[in-house]
């Protein structure tokens, strides 16, 4: 329901998604009009029209209203919104703080919407920038290793218990009937909510009333409904716990998380899931899930099938859904995520999650997302100039690098040193053969010979053949230049490209063809930005300094090969073009 503006005294009533309303009042101010106006204002920002969904951010918005009311009177302002100028805005903002300037802004520009009095000049003054920059927020600290094992190891319990309290109830409705008929016992209960929906205690009294006794012996008919209906659908503390793990598991933002649809999960075969999310700073990003994250992700949605078929239209293609009680309704209802945090800081305390210190553990999703991403920076380096290709360089160093220990400053910096090396590698030119013979290695490249410190049964496997991976013949696998020293080459076929351990011959033009008509695929479906970024140093190394080394009969015979399909490249499924 819309929020409403309401005369004598002058308030603003909100009802929110989750069926709370608080008003917020406004009287009293020395200049009615432009109270007024800012009221309707504030209207305008509330769910639906808006983006508030809050008690505290309503109250926020208020105070700021109240506020700005009061500083205009005192410089002599006793008209409307529609009568502001700019340079009395002007005096007004350069004397506020940055929050205050910002819900002033909105506050006006929601007056607008409902009424679209305000002057032109007035419109582009606040689309223009505003006085006062945000000031930089600290970083986020990543957990302690014991704070995060406690957390992941607590919300793994949450979700293992109440999976398993779930398939127990739906087994025993199977062999429950009518509570009217059969009595009230967990069978019937289950039997009757699995029909009727997440009923509370007194609707269900209602349902069996004049047909059967409601409590008789031991049985505890209060506890035994409540606790057959979170067990069959589940509630604000299952959904945490889920919202948190997959937190863990995937490292991304938490509006991205809170915002997703069924909509957004892509199924790329059985187990291979792609997701599409919003992350409000940059705007919609994607992701291919980790294999556990696909795992948690297939419970949720068995878990929550149930409760799918009784929430409404509006609620029913949201990924996180829950029940929720209210004391005066007669009825449990369908919600998505908590609009505050108390019900998060509730699941924390009932459980005793405690951090290091001793205290309660502040559970915050962005540090989560910052060890995450801590701790796959310390997996090895990933080949790409910054962690999250939607980061600059200086995001990652303020809120990544920088939160650190001593001994993983260390380590970043070894990977600083590593990635420079890498670079000075990658300066030095292909070595392509344009035939396959020993002696033309020898001869017309000793250098590289000695860079790859090569012995003569060494060159003649290089050349024979015995060396060769997809892309190019490669002098030692086993050297560590993209993974663990001693260990096979992890790195992908187009990472051959600029390889000082590569050597190109003749018998690997088909496959450098085909790596080709990949990168023209993957141009027609990427913005040049991201081609350039992820593609683009080896397509300019193939198509400038490989490919027209090579004859133009060896060229000829090779294209002859070539079927430009995705399938003639070993490709990972995140890969694959779409």
């Amino acid at each position: 329901m819309p929020a409403s503006v309401l005369q004598e005294p002058l308030t603003v009533r909100c009802e929110f998604p989750d069926r709370t309303t608080w008003t917020a009042r406004l009287d009293g101010l020395p200049n009615p009009r432009l109270a007024e106006d800012l009221a309707h204002g504030l209207a305008m920002l509330v769910h639906p029209h808006g983006r508030v969904t809050a008690k505290k951010t309503v109250e926020i918005y208020a105070v700021t209203a109240r506020k700005m009311t009061r500083v205009l009177a005192e410089a002599g302002f006793r008209a409307g919104a529609s009568e502001l100028t700019r340079p009395l805005l002007s005096r007004f903002w350069l004397g506020s703080s940055y929050a205050d300037e910002r819900r002033g802004r909105m506050l006006l520009r929601g007056y607008d919407a409902a009424t679209g009095a305000l002057t032109p000049e007035i419109r582009e003054h606040l689309s223009g920038r505003s006085f006062h920059v945000k000031a930089r927020r600290g970083t986020y600290q990543p957990y302690t290793e014991s704070e995060w094992n406690r957390l992941t190891e607590c919300c793994k319990k949450t979700v293992n218990d109440s999976w398993a309290a779930h398939t127990a109830v739906l087994g025993s409705a199977a062999g429950g009937t009518d509570p009217r008929i059969g009595g009230v016992s967990q069978e019937n209960v289950a039997w009757l909510l699995l029909r009727n929906g997440p009923m509370t205690t007194e609707a269900v009294r209602d349902h069996i009333r004049g047909h059967a006794r409601w409590g008789t012996g031991k049985v505890r008919p209060h506890y035994l409904v409540s606790s057959t209906r979170d067990a069959l659908f589940p509630t604000y503390d299952t959904q945490i716990a889920y919202r948190l793990l997959f937190g863990i598991y995937t490292g991304i933002v938490p509006d991205g998380i809170d915002d997703l649809g069924l909509g957004d999960v892509e199924w790329a075969g059985d187990r291979s899931v792609l997701l599409d999310y919003v992350k409000g700073r940059t705007g919609p990003e994607g992701i291919t899930l980790p294999p556990r994250a696909v795992r948690l992700l297939v419970r949720w949605l068995e878990h929550s099938s149930v409760l799918r078929r009784f929430a409404s239209p509006e609620h029913q293609e949201n990924l996180w859904i829950a029940t929720s009680l209210h004391v005066a309704g007669r009825a449990a209802e369908v919600v998505t995520v908590p609009t505050t945090g108390k019900a998060q800081r509730t699941w924390v305390s009932s459980r005793e999650l405690t951090g290091d210190d001793g205290a309660p553990l502040l559970v915050h999703r962005g540090r989560i997302r910052t060890t995450y991403q801590q701790l796959l920076a310390r997996r090895g380096w990933t080949g790409r100039t910054t962690i999250d290709p939607n980061h600059t360089a200086q995001v990652e160093g303020d809120h990544y690098l920088t939160a650190t220990t001593p001994a993983q400053r260390d380590a970043v910096e070894s990977i600083i040193e590593d990635g420079q090396a890498d670079i000075l590698r990658k300066a030095l030119p292909p070595v392509v053969l344009p035939d396959e013979q020993t002696a033309q290695l020898v001869n017309d490249f000793p250098e590289a010979v000695a860079r790859l410190r090569l012995d003569d049964a060494a060159v003649v496997e290089l050349v024979g053949g015995e060396r060769d991976v997809f892309t190019a013949a490669c002098a030692d696998q086993l050297a560590g230049e993209h993974g663990p020293k001693g260990t096979p080459c992890p790195a992908r076929p187009w990472v051959c490209l600029m390889c000082p351990l590569a050597v190109f011959l003749p018998r690997h033009a088909p496959n450098l063809l085909r790596l080709k008509a990949f990168f023209y695929r993957q141009f027609r479906q990427m913005t040049t930005d991201q081609f350039v970024r992820v593609f683009g140093p080896y397509a300019d190394r193939l198509n400038g300094e490989i490919l027209p080394r090579l004859s133009a009969a060896v060229m000829d015979q090779a294209a002859a090969q070539v079927h430009d399909d995705d399938t003639e490249i070993p490709l990972r499924p995140e890969e694959i073009t779409r």
